[in-house]
């Protein structure tokens, strides 16, 4: 019997120790308050990755639309499947000295990420200047 209770208990730390930003979250747009995206965080060559794994569309929107307001590679390219968090790196309990992209504005902006009371927070910096989201787990 203590056996089992002491691998069920090893095994609760090892799944509950991961790093629980590796999953999807759903994200809200800033002025409408409304879901926008659903962004998969992902780890690739020591690095972590965002990209928008499905939109949330109004009926009389495009649905499958194009960034057009990008200035790099990214250009005129879906944003549906976009990488739009880039070359994040862990220090501590943050992941930072990557980017972000806000395909909305076509924008791209110095990025670090965090876990917070069960949320990710997303901050998107240009200098002194900067704005935090929060993004929800989703099941």
């Amino acid at each position: 019997m203590i056996k089992i209770f002491m691998f069920i208990i090893i095994i609760s730390v090892v799944v509950f120790s991961q790093d629980g930003i590796f999953r999807k979250w759903k994200t809200i747009d800033d002025e409408t308050g409304k879901p926008k995206s659903i962004v998969e965080i992902y780890e690739k060559n020591g690095k972590i990755f965002g990209k928008i794994v499905d939109l949330f569309r109004e009926p009389n929107e495009d649905q499958d639309p194009i960034c057009t307001k990008c200035e790099d590679f990214r250009k005129n390219q879906k944003i549906r499947g976009m990488v739009i968090i880039t070359n994040l790196q862990k220090n501590g309990d943050v992941y930072e000295g990557g980017e972000i992209l806000d395909p909305k504005k076509g924008k791209i902006y110095k990025c670090k990420i965090w876990l917070e009371n069960g949320v990710l927070k997303v901050r998107g910096y240009w200098g002194f200047i900067y704005r935090t989201q929060t993004w929800y787990p989703v099941n």
